[in-house]
């Protein structure tokens, strides 16, 4: 369908357009992911799935894979009650239960091979908080003590193995056993130092799903440092992008900007304040949200999509708009939106959709393209796999559906 007239913005009956687009765009995503990705003969789901939707039966599975779509047909059951995400999430929970956690050091693995045998035993930080993540929100449709129990043993790995009680913020990577690991990258692209900005958002993102079920003084306490980390080293008080790499004692070791952090960031540490109800962060970082949507916006396209990254020591854009930043573009706008009333974030809101609708989403075959290049064409990287999953669409578009219902 068409979508409202972006200058005119202002009624119900435009958000609820916006909504019941929002809705349709869920079902058609999470029908994707029960068509074309659940792995039947090996269990769980696929390790990778093309553009034409033919799953790579050989492809390795990755922890941060199966902890989002966990996590994701988990969120979209509490929304609509719909029997078949329940039973995904509960295919994942058990995959995730059954394949990825370490018996023998703790905490869970990095992946696995189609078969489900470890693969890379590493214990990525991030990949232990996705796995709190998308535990915690099964727990919240399932009621299942192991998947609450697992989480709060996972939290208790991160503070005990990864927390750096002399300078703060939590290390990033180690090796099977807990030790000391050469390699902290979180992937190929990354810089590889010990405190990233990616690592703690998601940290505090899982303590903070964590913490809505099991109300604990010293994760709240910890939800709070890892807000406060934010304030003082993540978000640059010079320009409000995101800082991304640091070493040990907190030296900044570069300077590319990431658009799609910037407005993650943005709507998502005001939301973990507003979840431990401290009202100093919520004062702040409603405060920072605006500066740091406004920082994003440095990334925007006249066509309503973000640019990927961009390295000001070179003055190098990377011409490539990837998915997961057009999705947190529609909640980080909608929530400068909310926070301030003026009409342009929503307008940007509804403009990112716009644009995702025209260039990401897959009319024909379902689910959203990896992302276009800056001719438009089409990234030729999987539908489905390690990094590509139901997280930051479904979750942009439940986010933005429950935002749109508190307002009318």
């Amino acid at each position: 369908m068409e979508l409202i007239n972006v200058t005119e913005v202002t009624t119900p009956f435009a958000l609820r357009q916006y909504k019941t687009e929002l809705q349709e765009e869920l079902v058609r995503v999470l029908d994707y992911w029960i068509n074309y990705t659940v792995d039947r003969e090996d269990g769980g789901f696929y390790g990778s799935v093309n553009n034409n939707n033919e799953p790579d039966k050989d492809a390795a599975k990755g922890i941060v894979m199966m902890s989002r779509i966990c996590w994701s047909f988990s969120a979209a059951y509490r929304f609509n009650k719909q029997p078949q995400y329940s039973t995904m999430a509960e295919r994942a929970f058990n995959y995730i239960f059954d394949h990825f956690i370490d018996r023998e050091f703790g905490g869970v693995y990095w992946s696995v091979d189609a078969k489900g045998n470890i693969l890379d035993g590493k214990k990525q930080i991030y990949g232990l908080a996705f796995c709190i993540y998308g535990l915690t929100e099964f727990y919240k449709i399932s009621g299942n003590s192991t998947a609450l129990n697992t989480a709060i043993d996972l939290y208790n790995y991160i503070e005990e193995k990864s927390f750096d009680e002399v300078n703060n913020g939590y290390t990033e990577a180690f090796a099977r056993d807990w030790q000391q690991t050469a390699d902290l990258r979180l992937s190929a692209k990354d810089n590889n130092e010990s405190k990233t900005a990616n690592t703690h958002l998601h940290i505090v993102e899982a303590y903070s799903n964590l913490y809505t079920v099991w109300p604990n003084e010293k994760l709240r306490n910890r939800i709070a440092n890892l807000l406060e980390l934010f304030q003082q080293h993540f978000i640059s008080k010079d320009h409000h992008h995101l800082h991304l790499f640091f070493g040990d004692v907190w030296n900044l070791r570069s300077t590319l900007q990431s658009y799609g952090h910037d407005i993650e960031a943005a709507w998502l540490l005001q939301q973990c304040a507003e979840v431990i109800k401290h009202p100093t962060l919520i004062q702040q970082f409603k405060e920072l949200a605006v500066p740091v949507t406004n920082a994003a916006s440095e990334g925007l396209d006249k066509d309503g999509g973000l640019w990927y990254e961009y390295e000001p020591a070179n003055n190098h854009l990377i011409k490539e708009k990837h998915s997961w930043p057009q999705a947190e573009a529609i909640i980080g706008f909608f929530n400068a939106y909310q926070i301030t009333g003026a009409q342009h974030y929503l307008r940007q809101s509804i403009s990112s959709w716009g644009f995702i609708k025209k260039h990401i989403k897959d009319e024909t075959k379902g689910e959203w393209f990896w992302g276009v290049n800056n001719d438009y064409s089409t990234m030729q990287k999987e539908k489905a796999g390690f990094w590509k999953c139901p997280y930051h669409n479904s979750r942009a578009l439940l986010e933005v559906m429950h935002r749109i219902n508190n307002l009318i």
